[in-house]
């Protein structure tokens, strides 16, 4: 259950297409329908998959429900498992090898023209440290044939890469692209304490895929998905360079800033392979950031009152804002609903929580809910002075920000009858 089995059904195009800002255009044009790529101008012998994974299509391809779902990937995180590691002749992306390192000749895609250059936006890094392991999502700027410079947002690899610049030591690295989807949303996740992705992954698959998530070391002594599509040896130089501009989630565009470089080593590559060329802003990238935040919201919901799903929403760019599905016992259990989502995921600016009648991955229906069961100045939180997200351009300079929540749910023991929609 690889990457390319989510490729299943998608809109496959056949003519040329140029990794310069044409893979945006031709998603435009359609509509932004999940497409394969096969012809790249840059890239011949390479194909891309963009708009491949939301909600909709995870759920149905792993034939679950979006709230069990998101159960699933909160048990993971408390039951993490050991990955099973394989010989390299076992391990499909081991298969070619590029004599050459050329990182200039993989389908990496310059999508929008504010952008600063090709972006890697899909591939995650996995990192070896001091004992400690990460694996985590870092867009990369290609500098050329052999180096990027990647954006490094202070969390668990950051701390490890100042560490080692402290000591003046590279970080050697596996930057993977096109794993399964079980390593996607773990890579995604973010933690309180350091916690090794991979086995989180590994409890994912033994759990919806009823098998080991299969791992294969590389030369630099760095472990990597062993049916990804490409798996790349590099290391985390000490040298800097200047990142950006970058379209980020929110699709404004993004600082320039000095970041750690990157130098390639070596290719490794699947017969035939796929490149995830995600389109940043786009609802794969709201997606694959938000789903994984949606089990801590629902965790920290569920410890005061009963919560059924959650929804981090595309108006929110997948981040910023989230509807809080409950099932209200007692009066009052919306606004502890709120506050709880708040603390559950602390870049959030706006929760809305609604009763389980309502879909909460439809804006109308959501907004509905609140004109006709909310009232503002009575159903409404307002909280000043919070830490707020660096993806939100109208935050204060010292990076605080105001919070809003607004309970559009029912009075439990009030007649429903006028509240309830015959549509």
């Amino acid at each position: 259950m690889g990457f390319r089995e989510m490729l299943q059904g998608v809109r496959v195009v056949d003519d040329t297409i140029s990794v310069h800002q044409e893979m945006l255009k031709r998603s435009v044009s359609l509509g932004h329908l999940p497409m394969l790529i096969n012809n790249l101008k840059e890239a011949p012998g390479h194909r891309a998959a963009i708009n491949i994974l939301d909600r909709r299509r995870l759920c149905d391809y792993l034939r679950v429900d979006p709230g069990e779902l998101i159960d699933i990937l909160a048990w993971a995180m408390e039951n993490p498992s050991d990955p099973e590691i394989v010989p390299s002749e076992e391990a499909s992306v081991m298969q070619n090898k590029m004599e050459v390192v050329d990182l200039t000749a993989l389908p990496i895609p310059w999508h929008y023209p504010e952008d600063g250059g090709r972006y890697q936006s899909a591939s995650i890094i996995i990192a070896q440290y001091g004992g400690v392991r990460n694996t985590s999502f870092h867009r990369q700027l290609l500098l050329d044939s052999t180096h990027t410079v990647s954006r490094f947002v202070p969390r668990h690899l950051k701390t490890m890469t100042n560490k080692a610049n402290d000591s003046g030591d590279e970080i050697p690295i596996a930057v993977v692209n096109g794993p399964d989807p079980m390593v996607l949303l773990a890579g995604a996740m973010s933690f309180e304490e350091p916690l090794d992705e991979l086995r989180v992954a590994a409890a994912l698959h033994e759990r919806l895929y009823n098998s080991p998530l299969k791992l294969v070391e590389l030369s630099n002594g760095v472990v990597a998905p062993a049916d990804a599509e490409y798996a790349m040896e590099a290391r985390i130089t000490l040298q800097t360079e200047r990142e950006g501009p970058y379209v980020d989630i929110t699709g404004t565009v993004d600082d320039v800033r000095l970041e750690a470089v990157i130098e390639y080593d070596s290719i490794h590559y699947r017969d035939a392979p796929v490149f995830h060329a995600l389109i940043p802003a786009g609802r794969e990238h709201m997606t694959l950031m938000g789903m994984p935040r949606a089990p801590t919201i629902k965790s920290a919901v569920s410890e005061v009152v009963t919560c059924t799903d959650v929804y981090l929403t595309e108006g929110g760019c997948g981040w910023l804002s989230s509807v809080v599905q409950i099932i209200p016992e007692n009066k009052g259990d919306g606004v502890k609903a709120i506050h709880a989502a708040l603390g559950g995921h602390k870049s959030m600016k706006q929760v809305i929580v609604v009763d389980t009648d309502i879909d909460i991955t439809d804006s109308a229906r959501v907004e509905w809910a609140l004109m006709t069961r909310w009232q503002p100045d009575m159903d409404t939180v307002i909280l000043s002075n919070q830490k707020g997200s660096s993806l939100d351009p109208s935050r204060k300079q010292d990076g605080m920000t105001s919070k809003i929540g607004m309970d559009a749910t029912i009075d439990p023991g009030a007649d429903r009858s006028p509240f309830e929609s015959v549509l």
